[in-house]
């Protein structure tokens, strides 16, 4: 069965640069990253800010090849970089004095993807 290409321009280019900084750094978080959003969409991680407060300590950065929700509370300050996250999901982050931000600034900052967790 043919392997359905992606339409999403936002998404090809994200997958796309993800790849490119993995080659560039010889970091393979990176394109393990641009794998998983390659997959179908039903097979994307969806966090929920509960399961962020359950395993992640403070100051630490997550990557969610996915969807971050905003079911839960969350009160640890982490850097969370997802494809997409909800407003409300945004605004728990930040308040809890965390920073939710997109893949590829987290990739350009962190190239090497050292201390980096991939969660979902």
């Amino acid at each position: 069965m043919a392997k359905t290409p992606k339409t999403n321009p936002h998404l090809q280019r994200v997958v796309r640069e993800l790849r490119e900084v993995s080659r560039k750094a010889e970091a393979p978080i990176w394109r393990d990253v641009a794998e998983r959003l390659e997959r179908s969409r039903k097979n994307w991680s969806e966090v929920n800010l509960s399961r962020l407060s359950r395993y992640a300590a403070k100051g630490e950065q997550i990557v969610v090849p996915g969807v971050v929700l905003a079911t839960g509370e969350i009160t640890t300050a982490v850097t969370v970089a997802a494809f997409r996250s909800s407003e409300a999901a945004r605004k728990k982050i930040e308040a809890a004095g965390g920073r939710a931000i997109g893949l590829l600034e987290l990739a350009v900052q962190n190239p090497k993807g050292s201390g980096i967790r991939i969660m979902g």
